[in-house]
């Protein structure tokens, strides 16, 4: 989400690496998608209509598929998603063009967060930037991160991390966005990253006590690192603003391989009374837009 020139170099790159490549994945990237005898410019033959009861407001990253985005966006929008998120601003007319929206905003890098002092200017820009743009278009959702411990106390950093997000928060108040840190495990995908539990995420919004500051709640990461998907959504609502998707182990479809009952957490989710974006972030194995459009359907609770 800072550097946005790279292009991906396959399926099983970091989030880091994508952050840092979106703009550029986007602009150029391409991937032969299965279409039918509607004609080129249509949608693919597994782009009939997923969302049937559209109880959640589901959404889909970017940067997991190696398709150009308005390719992408026209596929979404068939399949009744709502958003196509963490892609950059320059390219939201193209998600504007086909009725969505970008629900979660990029901003700054993953490892250089609001828990090192150092950061705090750098990021401290970035998100007002990031907030910004979401007013000027009319999108909900910037998201931010711990940054990794580099030998720093979890404590420390929390505390970092508060005295950082303190100098936004009333930004995002005054702008009516919300800013969103996200968990993400450190055991597999990001080695040292702090923000590693849901409890940590949680005790941010706690302390800074803003309805602007909220947790992007990732799925696939807290289930990794901690597991116990259903107690904690329970546990942390109040505080969850986004939620991210992907099979575990793997990251790849919400399919049987894989251990995670997600109609189960989609209804969860909803008897919480969640009222924002669920993003579609696993890497498919197979056709994309088939593996997409089974994933919203089995999210469509």
């Amino acid at each position: 989400m800072q550097n946005q020139s790279n292009s991906l170099k396959n399926m099983h790159l970091t989030r880091r690496r994508m952050l840092q490549g979106a703009a550029g994945v986007l602009a150029a990237g391409t991937i032969a998608v299965s279409q039918t005898v509607r004609g080129e410019d249509q949608p693919s033959a597994e782009s009939e209509k997923a969302v049937v009861k559209g109880r959640l407001k589901q959404s889909v990253c970017a940067w997991c598929y190696k398709m150009k985005l308005d390719e992408l966006a026209q596929n979404a929008a068939a399949i009744g998603l709502k958003s196509v998120e963490l892609v950059d601003s320059k390219d939201w007319p193209i998600l504007k063009k086909h009725g969505l929206i970008c629900a979660m905003t990029p901003s700054h890098d993953i490892g250089e967060g609001f828990n090192n002092k150092d950061n705090h200017e750098k990021c401290i820009a970035a998100v007002k930037k990031s907030i910004d743009a979401c007013v000027e278009a009319g999108f909900p959702n910037v998201i931010t991160f711990s940054g990794n411990r580099n030998g720093m106390s979890d404590d420390v950093g929390l505390e970092n991390t508060v005295e950082g997000l303190k100098n936004v928060i009333g930004y995002a108040e005054q702008k009516k966005v919300n800013v969103c840190i996200e968990i993400l495990n450190s055991r597999l995908n990001h080695k040292d990253y702090m923000c590693d539990t849901v409890e940590w995420a949680a005790e941010v919004c706690k302390r800074i006590a803003s309805p602007r500051m909220k947790i992007l709640f990732d799925i696939y990461h807290v289930q990794v690192q901690q597991g116990d998907i259903i107690v904690r959504i329970k546990q942390f609502h109040e505080y969850i603003g986004h939620y991210h998707t992907a099979g575990v182990p793997g990251r790849h479809e919400l399919d049987e391989n894989q251990e995670l009952n997600y109609p189960a957490i989609m209804r969860a989710i909803a008897e919480s009374g969640f009222q924002g974006y669920i993003g579609q972030e696993f890497i498919p194995t197979r056709d994309p837009m088939k593996s997409l459009s089974e994933a919203v359907r089995l999210c469509d609770v």
